[in-house]
């Protein structure tokens, strides 16, 4: 399997270097020619409106959809990548999104970078709790009948799956820790 990770703008390195210490084998995708030869995708944390203007420039958000509809792409979105994933985005300028998963996304909710934090988060089925960063992150004020909330934060979800799509609001791959990753691949 080879686990595919958007690398047009973002904290792609850090998604490349948890996949290569679990093994995993990964390709950095910045073409639809690049998509088409792996297995799963990673949409990383970054600044959301210019990987949504790379994603359309590139080809890459039409590639993207075409797989996801034909059952043939697993995605985990981290941070930016919740919000390129949702179907509907408030906040100020948001950007065009791929509208996939059935969420409702407020941009940069937490506040700026100086508002960013890290927190104790629990997973649903895991027993150990894990410390993330919400580094100008976004929260999910609203989920669809077929998403699963995997992680709370206080009231809101942070981590929520439809079908084969994981998003997660918060970083994990940025404290080097694998989890999210390992759910990820499991799936």
């Amino acid at each position: 399997m080879t686990v595919g990770v958007l690398a047009l703008q973002g904290d792609f390195v850090e998604h490349l270097s948890i996949l290569e210490s679990m093994g995993i084998q990964t390709l950095e995708v910045r073409t639809p020619e690049d998509l088409s030869k792996v297995h799963r995708l990673i949409i990383p944390g970054g600044e959301s409106t210019a990987i949504s203007l790379l994603l359309e420039s590139s080809g890459l958000k039409r590639a993207i959809v075409e797989r996801v509809k034909a059952g043939t792409l697993p995605i985990l979105g981290t941070c930016a990548g919740v919000i390129l994933l949702a179907k509907h985005v408030t906040g100020k300028n948001a950007p065009s999104t791929l509208r996939l998963m059935d969420i409702t996304v407020d941009r940069n909710a937490y506040g700026s970078q100086l508002q960013s934090f890290d927190e104790k988060i629990r997973i649903k089925g895991s027993s150990k709790p894990l410390n993330v960063s919400f580094i100008r992150a976004p929260r999910i004020t609203a989920t669809g009948k077929h998403v699963q909330v995997l992680a709370t934060y206080g009231s809101s979800a942070v981590f929520v799956r439809q079908g084969s799509l994981f998003a997660a609001t918060f970083h994990a791959e940025v404290k080097g820790i694998s989890a999210v990753h390992a759910l990820f691949l499991d799936a």
